[in-house]
């Protein structure tokens, strides 16, 4: 069969794989991720390609001209919460002018695939983690097998909307049934066009492991498409891809292990450390983290030539910690903090303004806490509350929400805005504290200074690249949102 996996058209540098989607402040853009690994894993069955046009600049005409060419007998199309009405108005042109089964995947498919399906243009809707469920489900549509029993879809018949049961989530030993996605990276997409504010230049981003055990109320991941089970690759499989990516795409700078929290299980991660440096592998890597991580594992980290962490701090009240389930204090952020810098490793921390029970005091208690620890790399987003989150229905029943439609989310230029407005606290004034914090923090000597250090470390130049990319993106930011 012959599969056109598509990241469809929306905004320029949209990214449908961030955890917070918008067109990237800091010129950041991710791969197709998800859908990327579903490619990867239907590869070996299948005749596929995988087009990603926000990265390429296409639009609806360009991608039906393509699919045209390739003549697919099965549409997969990419989705998320901001762009959803836009992705069902692409998957109604291509139905329009292309007749093939069109799937629409991804976060929205778990909270509203009844709403997805009253379009004409989406046959079928996957709900939760779906590179299995295609496999299973591509098999039946080959052989004109009845669909009824796939686990994990939603589709149309004879006039009625009939939801499967949900699908198991995948086990460990399913992961290390998908081949590499490095592969598919370089077989159907251009490593250059993607771009992490954190990481060295050229990256490309992996999963080692899948779920999150953690309770945050505002993550949309666990709660729309991966589950909270905690699944690994293993070691082994792995380390087998470092060692695929060193070999077959020299030119790529940096590996970023994209798990909700790759330092989830300490022993785990020292014996990665220690395998990967008995396989004498040279290729920078860096991880999402987790306060409590603890002063010796970052070490080890870094002797294993780990560059930096992504950590996601939050706020700078303890209060607000509490509210959202975050299980640490603002005594372990500065300690995480400490720990990091002495073993050598860069921070990239993840503040969040406008989670429950913010206000101008709590602000200034997170800004306090951003001067003080310093991280090299700063994120602030917009708290969005995402249908299926705990936030979300917080928001929702306590009368918080301005609109509770997701494709409200963004403003004209694909930028984060707050859709919360509390008693005392505005959606203008949270969006503008995000901007403030950012403009205050970048644009000042301190740093500048915070900026020189990573530079003199090594990759330096690579570093210098890296930021002034970044930089040249956000000043235009400001400019769109002054």
């Amino acid at each position: 069969m012959k599969i056109y996996f598509l990241n469809p058209p929306y905004m320029p540098h949209f990214g449908r794989g961030m955890r917070w989607q918008d067109t990237g402040r800091g010129g950041t853009l991710y791969y197709p991720i998800w859908l990327s690994y579903a490619a990867a894993l239907l590869d070996k069955y299948h005749k596929i390609k995988l087009v990603d046009a926000p990265a390429w600049n296409w639009d609806k005409k360009d991608v039906l001209r393509d699919i045209e060419k390739f003549q697919p007998e099965l549409i997969v199309m990419d989705s998320s919460f901001p762009s959803l009405q836009n992705d069902i108005k692409i998957a109604e042109y291509i139905k329009q002018n292309y007749d093939a089964r069109i799937i629409l995947v991804g976060p929205p498919g778990s909270q509203f695939s009844d709403k997805i399906l009253q379009s004409p243009g989406v046959d079928i809707v996957t709900r939760y983690e779906y590179d299995f469920t295609l496999h299973e489900l591509a098999e039946k549509l080959e052989s004109q097998d009845d669909i009824s029993h796939v686990k994990g879809i939603s589709y149309k018949k004879d006039g009625r909307i009939i939801h499967n049961p949900d699908r198991e989530l995948s086990t460990s030993e399913d992961l290390d049934r998908i081949p590499f996605v490095s592969k598919i990276y370089k077989k159907f997409l251009n490593i250059k066009d993607y771009f992490l504010g954190s990481s060295l230049y050229p990256e490309v981003q992996i999963f080692t492991g899948r779920g999150c055990p953690f309770q945050c109320t505002f993550c949309s991941w666990p709660h729309t498409l991966m589950g909270r089970k905690y699944r690994v690759r293993s070691i082994e499989n792995v380390l087998d891809e470092l060692e695929w990516i060193e070999k077959n795409l020299p030119e790529v700078k940096e590996v970023f292990f994209e798990d909700d929290t790759f330092t989830i299980n300490k022993k785990r991660v020292l014996r990665f450390c220690k395998e990967y440096e008995e396989r004498d592998l040279k290729i920078t890597w860096a991880c999402n983290a987790r306060v409590g991580l603890d002063y010796e594992t970052m070490r080890e980290m870094k002797k294993a030539n780990c560059r930096l962490l992504i950590v996601g701090f939050e706020s700078g009240n303890n209060s607000i910690l509490e509210n959202v389930k975050k299980g640490i204090t603002v005594d372990d952020i500065k300690k995480f903090s400490e720990d990091a810098k002495k073993a050598g490793l860069l921070v990239h921390g993840d503040f969040i303004i406008g989670l429950p029970g913010e206000t101008r005091e709590t602000i200034k208690n997170t800004k306090k806490l951003i001067w003080e620890i310093k991280p090299d790399i700063l994120q602030v987003s917009v708290a969005s509350p995402f249908p299926g989150t705990e936030f979300y229905e917080w928001c929702y029943k306590n009368g918080y929400l301005v609109t509770s439609d997701p494709n409200e989310y963004l403003d004209e230029n694909g930028h984060q805005k707050s859709i919360i407005r509390y008693p005392k606290l505005t959606e203008d004034e949270i969006t503008e504290e995000v901007n403030k914090i950012l403009k205050d923090y970048y644009i000042s000597p301190s740093y500048f200074r915070i900026a020189i250090h990573q530079i003199l470390r090594k990759n330096g130049i690579h570093e210098l690249q890296r930021l002034i990319y970044s930089a040249r993106m956000f000043l235009k930011y400001l400019g769109g949102s002054a």
